[in-house]
C-alpha cells in the first residue's frame, strides 16, 4: 500500500511538469521544428497539421517504447549482474511464458496501430477534388519545371483558355547563390488546388517542402495531388528523386497569393502569347515529321 501511494504521489508533480513543459512549447516545437508552420502555429495547406501530427505522434510513442526498453535492459544488468563470489554463468532463465506473449503482442499492436493511423491519412491526402477551383499540370523535365494552368478544371485538361510558364534549371555561381529566374508555380490561397504532375523524360518527383508532401511524376502515368493553400507566402519546391546530372539544380518556387493577383499573373500569361497546350509549343519527346532545321532549333532552346 505504502508503495503505491508513493507511486501517485510521485505521479501527480511528474504529470504537472510534463503539463508546463507542454504549454510552454512554441507551435515549431509542438509540430516536431518541421516547415510549413509560423510562429502562431498557422500551417501552410489544409492537410500541413494533419501530416505533421502523425509524425509527431509516432515519435512520441517510438520514444516511450525506446525508454521502456532502455530500462528494462538496465534494470535487467543491474538486478542479474554477478555479484562478488560468485563465478561462472549466472543462473539461465527460459520459456517464461508470460514474458514472451507481451513482447510478442505489444510490437504487433504497435505495428497495426502505426498502419491504421498512416493508412486513415494517406486515404485523406490522396482523396482528390472532382471539381477543384484551380488545376495545373506540372510537368519535369531534366532538369526544370513547366507549368500549365487549365481553364478546364473538371477534367484537368488545357483548353484555348490555358496558360502557361516554361522553366529553365537554376544556375549558381562560384559560391552556390542562383543567378537566374527559376520557374515559380503561382496558386491562389484558400481555393481547392488540383495538380495533375506529368514527366517529360524520366522519373522526377514533385516537392513542396512546406507542405510535407511530395509525389513522384512518371512518363506516360500522370499522378495528381489535391490539397488547399491556407497562408500566403512563397515557398521552395525541388526535384526529390535523382533525375540525372543537374538533379540538385531542378529548383522551383511556390508563390501562394490572393485570387486577385493569381488572376493578375494569369493575364500576364496571356499578354504573352503563352496560350493553349503548352505541348503544342513544346514536348521534348516529339520528332514529327517535316520539322523543319529552325523548328527544331527553337524547340532546342526551349
Amino acid at each position: 500500500m505504502r508503495v503505491k501511494r508513493r507511486l501517485r504521489l510521485a505521479a501527480i508533480p511528474l504529470g504537472m511538469a510534463t503539463a508546463v513543459a507542454l504549454a510552454a512549447c512554441t507551435p515549431t516545437e509542438l509540430n516536431g521544428f518541421l516547415p510549413g508552420f509560423t510562429e502562431d502555429g498557422t500551417q501552410a495547406t489544409n492537410h500541413t497539421e494533419m501530416i505533421s501530427a502523425l509524425w509527431v505522434n509516432s515519435w512520441i510513442v517510438l520514444l516511450a517504447v525506446g525508454v521502456i526498453t532502455w530500462g528494462l535492459m538496465a534494470w535487467a544488468a543491474i538486478a542479474y549482474r554477478r555479484r562478488r563470489g560468485q563465478s561462472g554463468l549466472p543462473v539461465q532463465l527460459r520459456y517464461n511464458m508470460p514474458i514472451e506473449i507481451f513482447y510478442t503482442v505489444v510490437p504487433l499492436i504497435l505495428v497495426i496501430g502505426f498502419f491504421a493511423f498512416t493508412a486513415r491519412d494517406q486515404t485523406i491526402l490522396e482523396t482528390q477534388y472532382d471539381d477543384p477551383d484551380v488545376c495545373v499540370t506540372a510537368i519535369g523535365k531534366q532538369w526544370a519545371w513547366d507549368f500549365q494552368y487549365n481553364d478546364d478544371t473538371q477534367n484537368c485538361e488545357a483548353g484555348d483558355d490555358a496558360v502557361w510558364s516554361m522553366g529553365v534549371q537554376a544556375q549558381t555561381d562560384a559560391v552556390g547563390d542562383i543567378t537566374n529566374e527559376i520557374p515559380t508555380l503561382y496558386l491562389p490561397v484558400d481555393k481547392e488546388v488540383k495538380i495533375k504532375l506529368a514527366s517529360r523524360d524520366v522519373i522526377h518527383s514533385f516537392w513542396i517542402i512546406d507542405f510535407l508532401y511530395k509525389k513522384d511524376m512518371y512518363i506516360g502515368k500522370d499522378n495528381y495531388w489535391s490539397f488547399t493553400p491556407t497562408r500566403i507566402g512563397e515557398y521552395d519546391g525541388k526535384c526529390a528523386e535523382l533525375c540525372g546530372q543537374y538533379h540538385s539544380m531542378m529548383l522551383f518556387k511556390v508563390k501562394v497569393v490572393s485570387e486577385a493577383d493569381y488572376e493578375d499573373y494569369l493575364e500576364t500569361l496571356r499578354d504573352a502569347g503563352q496560350t493553349g497546350d503548352i505541348d503544342n509549343a513544346y514536348d521534348r519527346l516529339q520528332n514529327l515529321p517535316g520539322t523543319t532545321g529552325d523548328a527544331a532549333s527553337t524547340e532546342g532552346e526551349h
